[in-house]
């Protein structure tokens, strides 16, 4: 008579199948994120909706055709801060966008753009250096309640005080009051910082190249990635980058041991900004598409 699986073993094999079921059922393939990670979310699921088990989450998952769009917004991370490490946002006004300015048309790509509070810190960014006009911000990522949201640029006002002083230490040279309003117990960011950004539906998990960028952004994204993964979507950003473009990552993350690290140099390792290599290496030329 076989031994019983001890419970971390048997949650595995759960955590496996609810994973394999909301790929084949629904598309979103979790496989590669980071396993710990996940399986706390994936527990957090099993309580907010009151299931006994995750097997009985999966159940769900597979015979209520709403529900993914639940399960979905709990394993997404959409959660963020205006110019959040505003040392980040200054060196990007001081170092990364004079360079920029060269350009007649200016593409940025904010990927994982979460609730959109940083896809208008940068918006302001570029809007205070001069470049706003010929500039255009595609904002992206997988959970359409998250980018629902950030289309609305509506965010609770006990958030603008931070807000405010996140701004003033990424060297912003108004306040940050002159980019939105207050009305009862919200504030709305200027229709003028929407006029060229352009929120879209992105998976970095399952779907390719998404446009010729100058500036790539990706922050605090990847450390829920595997290591495989992280090294498919940094490649990914690599050649979505024009020769000589920039790459910004979050604090916690690095393109050190990555592949790609041979097609960047750094602008400001502390601060995780990278410039792709005017030439890329041999190897990655001959790198299989």
């Amino acid at each position: 008579m076989s031994m019983p699986l001890p419970d971390i073993e048997l949650e595995q094999i759960e955590v496996d199948l609810f994973v394999l079921a909301l790929k084949r059922r629904h598309g979103f393939d979790f496989s590669q994120y980071a396993p710990a990670s996940l399986t706390r979310r994936v527990r957090q699921l099993v309580q907010v909706h009151q299931c006994a088990s995750i097997t009985e989450l999966t159940a769900r998952l597979l015979h209520e055709a709403d529900f993914v769009t639940q399960v979905v917004q709990g394993l997404s991370v959409p959660v963020s801060e205006m110019f959040r490490d505003p040392a980040v946002f200054r060196a990007l006004r001081e170092q990364v966008l004079p360079m920029l300015a060269s350009y007649p048309r200016i593409n940025v790509w904010q990927a994982g753009c979460a609730n959109g509070q940083e896809v208008y810190s940068l918006a302001i960014l570029l809007e205070e250096a001069g470049l706003y006009e010929r500039s255009h911000i595609f904002a992206t990522d997988f959970n359409p309640d998250a980018l629902q949201r950030a289309s609305e640029g509506i965010y609770p006002a006990k958030d603008a005080q931070l807000w405010s002083r996140n701004y003033l230490e990424a060297g912003g040279s108004h306040t940050l009051a002159n980019y939105y309003s207050a009305r009862y117990d919200f504030i709305r960011l200027h229709e003028r910082l929407r006029r060229h950004i352009t929120f879209t539906n992105h998976n970095l998990v399952t779907d390719r190249m998404f446009c010729e960028a100058h500036l790539v952004l990706c922050r605090n994204v990847l450390i829920y990635f595997s290591n495989p993964l992280q090294n498919r979507t940094l490649a990914l950003f690599r050649d979505s980058l024009v020769r000589g473009g920039y790459l910004c990552l979050g604090l916690r993350e690095s393109l050190d041991f990555a592949p790609v690290a041979v097609d960047f140099s750094a602008v400001d390792a502390g601060m995780r900004l990278y410039r792709r290599t005017l030439q890329l290496t041999s190897e990655t030329c001959d790198a299989p598409a």
